[in-house]
């Protein structure tokens, strides 16, 4: 009777916004929850946090996570507008490709809303600063053990649950275990991406230049498609632009691996000060002058490898289940990897809330049935669209034709965009 009435424990591996909302999903299902992270404490204002597109469902979930709802709209702006242009800067011609006046997103700087999550959960569950070694599962399957370092000390500890759940990024140790030939796939191209705080300066000459080029630029994303790379600009709160430049860049293939992913399919990339001067100079041939200047007096840009995972056929063995980037690398071309993750925890949730803790195996089963399908279109259509901006071949067709292909780039063009598992409902 007394092992009966013990809650369930899961160890989650990975901080990150998947971690975390997984903690809190599985905390209100009536778990106890323990997160290792690597990193030392929570993030306050990392500067390699970019922006982040809340999907309503995701909006929903957040907002059913918090004492005060309205607080994840103090941290947000409201996104209307999806607009994709096609752009000659030669000609200095531009003609709107797609456009979608009811985009219905929020947009969240990522630490901003990684602390919002964060700050709803106990303080003890996190044990920040601890490096994720190994697991084991017990003989009979009941309990899985999780050893982890303790980087100030190390001391080596040991964590034993009744789940493990593996949001340890694209790159996941755990998912490596189970499945050692799934591996990232390089797409070809990259992205210089940055964050432009204007809140000591807002009406400064670049500000003024770069809202009259986008006039929305508050109310929506923007990108414009130039031959062979495309930009993506949009307003954060406090007075914040976040821009986004990809570029194809076969040549790096090779560097993929020695670099730790933090987010959805992307490696950032330790850059140079003679990088980014570089990078400075090729801007200028590409954006409106007014978009060129916010990029050069960014400070701090980074540079992401992109990359994905093709689609896995499982996301659960036992008592181990993955669940965000760890289940699913995308691109990030359909702003899907915090609203898959977002929603992975609210369904996994649910189906532990759902089924009793003896029954762990059916409510694993169930969380895959709803997951699996919807991440792995989600997964494929991003590639494709990736492909499309980009204007390089796509596997069936060939070179892209633009107009051919307008509907596809599309943030609604997306599988499952308007979905709300049953789960959830």
């Amino acid at each position: 009777m007394r092992e009966r009435m013990r809650k369930p424990k899961a160890i989650i591996v990975g901080g990150s916004i998947a971690g975390i909302s997984c903690a809190k999903a599985l905390i209100l299902a009536g778990w106890d929850v323990v997160v290792i992270e690597k990193t030392r404490g929570p993030p306050t204002g990392n500067p390699t946090g970019a922006g982040i597109a809340l999907h309503l469902l995701s909006q929903k979930i957040v907002k059913s996570w918090l004492h005060q709802p309205d607080l994840l709209h103090n941290i947000t702006l409201p996104l209307t507008i999806d607009q994709n242009r096609a752009v000659d800067r030669e000609k200095n011609i531009c003609r709107v490709l797609a456009r979608d006046e009811n985009f219905n997103y929020l947009q969240a700087h990522w630490t901003d809303l990684h602390g919002l999550i964060y700050n709803t959960l106990p303080v003890e569950i996190v044990f920040w600063g601890h490096l994720y070694l190994t697991f084991c599962i017990s003989h009979d399957k009941s309990t899985v053990n999780v050893k982890a370092k303790n980087l100030r000390t190390d001391v080596i500890i040991d964590v034993v649950g009744d789940l493990l759940v593996a949001a340890d990024g694209s790159r996941s140790s755990v998912r490596q275990t189970f499945l050692p030939d799934s591996k990232l796939r390089y797409t070809g191209y990259c992205a210089w991406r940055g964050v432009f705080d204007f809140s000591e300066n807002e009406n400064s000459e670049t500000i003024q230049g770069i809202r009259k080029a986008y006039p929305e630029l508050g109310n929506g994303v923007h990108t414009d498609l130039v031959p062979g790379t495309h930009t993506v600009l949009y307003e954060l709160m406090y007075k914040r632009l976040n821009w986004i430049w990809y570029i194809t860049q076969p040549e790096l293939a090779c560097f993929i691996l020695p670099f730790i992913c933090i987010r959805g399919g992307s490696a950032t990339m330790k850059v140079s000060s003679d990088m980014i001067k570089k990078m400075h100079q090729e801007v200028e041939k590409i954006c409106a002058p007014e978009h060129a200047t916010v990029i050069k007096e960014t400070k701090e840009p980074f540079l992401n490898l992109i990359a994905d995972c093709d689609p896995l056929t499982q996301i659960y063995w036992d008592n181990v289940v993955l669940i965000g980037d760890a289940a699913h690398p995308i691109t990030p071309h359909c702003a899907r990897s915090t609203n898959m993750a977002i929603a992975d925890a609210a369904v996994l949730g649910k189906c532990l809330e759902r089924w009793e803790p003896e029954n762990l195996h059916s409510a694993l089963e169930e969380h895959q049935s709803v997951r699996l399908p919807v991440t792995n279109k989600q997964v494929l259509h991003s590639r494709r669209v990736g492909l499309i901006k980009l204007g390089l071949p796509l596997p069936d067709r060939g070179l892209l034709i633009q107009t051919q292909q307008v509907l596809r780039i599309k943030q609604r063009s997306l599988p499952f965009f308007d979905d709300v598992p049953a789960t959830l409902e």
